[in-house]
């Protein structure tokens, strides 16, 4: 084996799972990125160290194929760990790469990074001289099995020391879980005698790739279908119900809550997508298939722990018969929610006037929809506006919306996970950026690290000139709005002088100036500086709210 640094192990062990680094550059990982560049590792400069994870994370998001963020040690590494966190609680398998204090003992300004990462729940496997490479590719595998963010660290003395020689085992494949508890049959007996069955899939559904088989299976039982906002349109077709939660409409909902058997596939089954327990009827039977060990949800009944891909497949073997929605005993089950789809209202379209003369966020979301390429894929920060898109927007497919913030309740992240997701995007389509004015200033320092690496972007920036969850959750009980105001920032300047096409959005009609970038050929970053009313409040974050007073009226009680 060629004579290497330990970073140049890393490095190597590291390029046969991946070939994307975010980052930026310190004394503690110079040298790994040195010898990443010489291995032809794809490296993309950020300008701040939290969207180096950010960023890889959005990029396994988009693309399913696994990518390194890197820092240097201490402040760099600190830096990350909002996006560390997310990543972890989102289950994101992502790679940091990161100096950390001498193997011969901390100096004055170390701080305890695996301590650190272990608080976060991120697991960091520090490499040595004799086992550089094999404690990589340990990280690597436990990153992809367990789902989830994994730190290495490279000791300060150590990085440029030559690497012992090893000899590694090749990299493991991909695990698939069987039927742990032969469950399956018992799953396939309930499905069978439904007459209301709801089909849930969620994102560990897209992720096994088991879209064909669970769209099969209920065709073959005359399910209605629904996805989580991170698999949404997974399952489209025939009795597709749209988004579960609060995203959905109130019509799908109420469909929702009279399944009489529920199967979960690859779901969680978090708050926000049991609409706060309000989701599911008391009644309901609810199944979940999921990779994980043991039930996500106290609403469960019966469980199977196994790969929702052949899980499906297997539960199709078991069902008599091929495919004949016609002579299923649900069929009149799809009919009656084909009528109440179509005479059921929709989400409010929004108004053409506010009490402050600025934008309706829906009627703008609309209007938005309409211009944007149809080809796209979107990219989601978190704030008061996280519902717009999945709501008002074609997503083509699950992996071309990308939530981020959410499993951590965090702003901030979108500019960065753009540049992620905008190194994964191909076939030509133009990635989409939704952020709030609080958070896109959050992560400004990447807007010029997106520019340099999207081929076609949108940034569209819902600019209310204040923190817009804040208003309406504490600013309606009276408390001072002040600090959650924003002065009214010119995103529109700020985009130009960093190279970017831009305009300030005031009219729906504004967005000729948009429409007209995009049949010059939606080439570059064209950012879209909305100005939107704080006088709209999202329907989910009514839901959230409405559920906070129920819980604090049930603590009272």
């Amino acid at each position: 084996m060629t004579s290497l640094t330990v970073s140049g192990r890393v490095a190597q062990v590291l390029s046969s799972y991946l070939s994307d680094v975010f980052g930026v550059m310190g004394n503690g990982n110079v040298y790994f990125l040195d010898a990443a560049e010489k291995l032809g590792l794809r490296f993309s400069a950020v300008r701040h160290e939290g969207a180096a994870i950010a960023a890889a994370d959005a990029y396994y998001r988009t693309s399913g194929r696994l990518a390194a963020g890197t820092t240097t040690y201490g402040p760099g590494y600190t830096n990350a760990l909002t996006a560390l966190a997310e990543a972890v609680q989102a289950q994101i398998p992502v790679v940091l790469v990161t100096g950390d204090a001498p193997s011969s003992g901390a100096r004055p300004w170390d701080v305890d990074q695996a301590a650190i990462a272990a608080g976060l729940g991120a697991a960091t496997f520090t490499v040595t001289r004799d086992a550089a490479g094999s404690i990589t590719q340990q990280a690597v595998e436990y990153a992809l099995t367990k789902r989830t963010a994994v730190v290495i660290a490279i000791p300060y003395d150590l990085a440029a020391l030559e690497a012992a020689d090893e000899e590694l085992p090749e990299p493991l494949a991909a695990a698939v879980m069987d039927d742990v508890d032969g469950g399956l049959g018992q799953v396939a007996r309930l499905l069978a005698g439904a007459k209301r069955p709801l089909i849930l899939a969620g994102r560990g559904a897209h992720l096994a790739g088991a879209g064909p088989e669970l769209r099969e299976l209920a065709d073959r039982l005359g399910a209605l279908t629904a996805g989580t906002a991170l698999a949404l349109n997974l399952l489209q077709g025939d009795g597709y119900l749209g988004v579960a939660g609060g995203f959905g409409t109130d019509t799908a909902a109420g469909l929702m809550g009279e399944a009489d058997v529920v199967l979960v596939a690859g779901a969680s089954l978090s708050p926000f997508t049991m609409r706060f327990g309000h989701l599911l009827g008391p009644d309901s039977t609810v199944i979940q298939i999921d990779a994980a060990l043991q039930p996500t949800h106290p609403r469960v009944d019966t469980f199977v722990s196994a790969d929702v891909k052949s899980a499906a497949g297997r539960i199709l073997t078991m069902l008599d018969g091929p495919a004949s929605p016609d002579a299923s005993p649900a069929e009149a089950w799809r009919a009656e929610a084909r009528k109440r789809l179509a005479e059921g209202p929709a989400h409010q379209a929004g108004t053409a006037e506010t009490p402050d003369g600025r934008l309706d966020p829906r009627s703008l979301a609309t209007a938005l929809d309409a211009v944007l390429p149809e080809r796209r894929t979107v990219v989601q920060d978190g704030g008061h506006f996280v519902g717009w898109a999945p709501m008002y927007w074609r997503i083509p497919r699950p992996q071309d919306l990308v939530m981020v913030g959410t499993a951590y309740q965090a702003i901030g992240l979108g500019l960065a996970s753009a540049v992620g997701a905008a190194r994964a995007v191909e076939d030509g389509r133009t990635l989409v950026l939704a952020s709030g004015d609080g958070g896109f200033l959050m992560g400004l320092s990447d807007l010029e690290s997106l520019i340099g690496a999207a081929s076609s972007a949108v940034i569209v920036i819902y600019n209310d000139a204040a923190y817009g969850a804040e208003i309406h959750q504490y600013g309606s009980q009276g408390l001072t709005e002040k600090p959650m105001l924003i002065p009214e920032v010119d995103f529109s300047g700020i985009a130009r002088a960093l190279g970017a096409e831009s305009a300030i959005i005031r009219s729906l009609a504004d967005l000729s100036a948009l429409q007209d970038w995009i049949d010059a050929g939606a080439r570059g970053t064209f950012v879209a500086d909305c100005r939107i009313t704080s006088s709209v409040r999202a329907p989910w974050l009514s839901e959230w709210m409405a559920a906070k007073q129920e819980a604090k009226a049930a603590v009272a009680g």
